[in-house]
């Protein structure tokens, strides 16, 4: 039986960008049928083959970040390279790219270059700090962003110094910001029959965004929030309690019902009739006590025994799962979260299945990040007509 048609099926993607944020926004988009072909430069290539973990000196997350696209090596420093970015615009739907602001226009790449070519073009453009302003010229990475746009400062325990996370949240950040705009501006033209347009992705911006009411409480209130552990301003309880088998679960209890039933799973119903929790206001007020009361009526149980209680009580918690764990969840196997994939190096491996759900036409993982230059052949003969010894003439000057 066939697959149901994807819903981006027709678009057509040129991923010039590396590393993480540009290749993930490409990653969304042919996850969900868009053809994607990424270019590699044929003598570095992308620098994410060589970050991270490797098996047999296979770079892994490459694998998955460059899922699905169509690979072509080519050099965007050589006028021959720039030319063929131009033969390929008016087949394309969308040009990703992650370099400074002012190299695209440098070499002759640039939104107003390319948008003549093709006027229903979409490139979307990732850089440290924007296009515009004082700090564009500046490089930035997914690290810096992070503290830039304030999750560090707030991130860890208040006597101890600001925490990055463990993985790449400013690019992850961007390229979901990323696609979602490349979904708008694809719209606008379509179905709005306008122009394509140019989309300026700083890697700030969507870290800033997701920082919840840090930006108006400091307008209204001039609060400054400042790294508090687990605790949070909005909920209490909400932290992470060790059991008696020295592993560790999550509670969150946002409302007077919910705290009711964690208590009395965990066999301190008294708790809940204490004056200083009484209300959700209150238990943040009186948030240490409160932790210290449910982290000693944790202690005396194994984590099975505690999330069951929990569980039957109607009590919200979770175990916190190492990915050992994770990959051995019922919930995540039943749901199909973590997907098997044939890859032609490494032979079958495991990753995250496409989100989002949909219920007719679910996204697909069709092949993981290929060889370098494994579809040089098929771009450049099939849309550019270029014949077997122009091919080898550009791979001779490094071109391709």
């Amino acid at each position: 039986m066939s697959l149901p048609a994807q819903p981006l099926e027709g678009i057509r993607v040129l991923d010039l960008s590396n590393l993480f944020a540009g290749p993930k926004i490409g990653m969304f988009l042919s996850d969900f049928g868009a053809e994607v072909i990424k270019a590699e430069h044929p003598k570095h290539l992308d620098e994410l083959r060589n970050w991270g973990m490797a098996k047999d000196g296979i770079g892994l997350y490459f694998k998955v970040v460059n899922r699905n696209k169509k690979l072509i090596t080519l050099n965007l420093s050589t006028p021959k390279g720039q030319d063929i970015v131009r033969q390929l615009t008016p087949i394309c739907d969308v040009i990703l790219c992650n370099y400074r602001p002012g190299t695209m226009e440098r070499w002759g790449l640039g939104y107003e270059v390319l948008s003549e070519i093709n006027p229903g073009l979409v490139m979307a453009a990732v850089s440290g700090y924007g296009q515009t302003g004082p700090a564009a010229h500046k490089p930035g990475f997914g690290t810096i962003a992070e503290a830039y746009a304030g999750f560090a400062y707030v991130n860890g325990h208040e006597d101890r110094e600001p925490l990055l996370p463990p993985f790449g949240l400013g690019d992850a950040s961007t390229a979901i910001f990323g696609a979602f705009g490349v979904m708008l501006a694809l719209y606008h033209r379509d179905a709005r029959r306008g122009k394509g347009q140019f989309i300026d992705l700083s890697l700030y911006d969507g870290m800033l965004t997701m920082m919840g009411p840090l930006v108006i409480n400091y307008d209204q209130l001039g609060n400054v929030q400042e790294r508090t552990g687990n605790k949070q301003s909005l909920v209490a309880p909400r932290s992470t309690y060790r059991t008696a088998d020295d592993r560790w679960i999550a509670i969150s209890g946002a409302t007077q019902a919910t705290f009711k039933r964690t208590a009395r799973a965990l066999g301190i119903p008294e708790i809940a009739e204490d004056p200083r929790f009484t209300s959700s206001h209150l238990r943040i007020e009186n948030v240490e006590a409160l932790d210290e009361t449910l982290q000693a009526a944790i202690a005396k149980l194994t984590r099975a025994d505690v999330l069951t209680r929990l569980e039957e009580a109607g009590a919200a918690a979770g175990p916190v799962n190492s990915i050992k764990e994770i990959m051995e969840e019922t919930q995540i196997e039943v749901r199909g979260s973590i997907t098997t994939v044939e890859d032609e190096e490494l032979g079958k491996v495991r990753m995250q299945t496409p989100v989002p759900r949909l219920g007719g036409t679910p996204g697909t993982i069709r092949h993981t990040g290929s060889k370098p230059g494994t579809h040089n052949g098929e771009i450049y003969r099939n849309f550019l007509d270029f014949t077997d010894e122009q091919l080898e003439e550009l791979r001779q000057e490094g071109v391709i």
